[in-house]
């Protein structure tokens, strides 16, 4: 059970919104307060926005930022909202903080859509970061996956094992 849980937002497609048929978009403001208050969950929870970048324009920099805000917090259970091309890269660089359960997440489409699998993504994660030891986890596609297990396949749109 967890007392609070930490969300940083880093931007990706679960928080893009769209202005014209050519798909031309910005990174929005953060949606996973606005899903989980809307579920009315029964846990507290802190949202940090760290970033509000596709994730393949994330480089080093980035990464390590997301890793020292995690390594800074005092709590254990944090939730991460990620772009989904280097959600895996990303999660390497977690893996030395062994003593907090970390879940990344994202969406194909964005939260705005209405037929977005973010609010999916995001319930199959706050389950998984309250029910699963410390280390680094992916939820995607309805599974929860070990980061060095995993990839995106981008013609499928989907994540699936290596």
């Amino acid at each position: 059970m967890i007392s609070k849980l930490l969300i940083v937002t880093t931007g990706g497609t679960i928080d893009k919104i769209y202005f014209d048929e050519k798909s031309d978009y910005q990174i929005g403001e953060p949606q996973i307060s606005q899903i989980l208050n809307a579920m009315n969950v029964a846990f507290e929870f802190e949202v940090s926005s760290v970033l509000r970048k596709d994730s393949l324009n994330m480089n080093e920099r980035d990464r390590n930022l997301i890793r020292d805000v995690v390594a800074a917090s005092d709590t254990r259970h944090v939730l991460i909202t990620h772009g989904t091309d280097t959600m895996v890269e990303t999660a390497s660089v977690l893996q030395n903080l062994t003593d907090k359960t970390i879940v990344l997440t994202g969406s194909l489409n964005p939260a705005r859509f209405r037929d977005s699998d973010a609010i999916f993504n995001i319930g199959c994660a706050v389950g998984a970061v309250q029910s699963l030891p410390p280390g680094v986890y992916i939820t995607m596609n309805g599974k929860v996956w070990d980061p060095a297990r995993v990839r995106k396949n981008r013609r499928e749109n989907r994540f699936e094992p290596l």
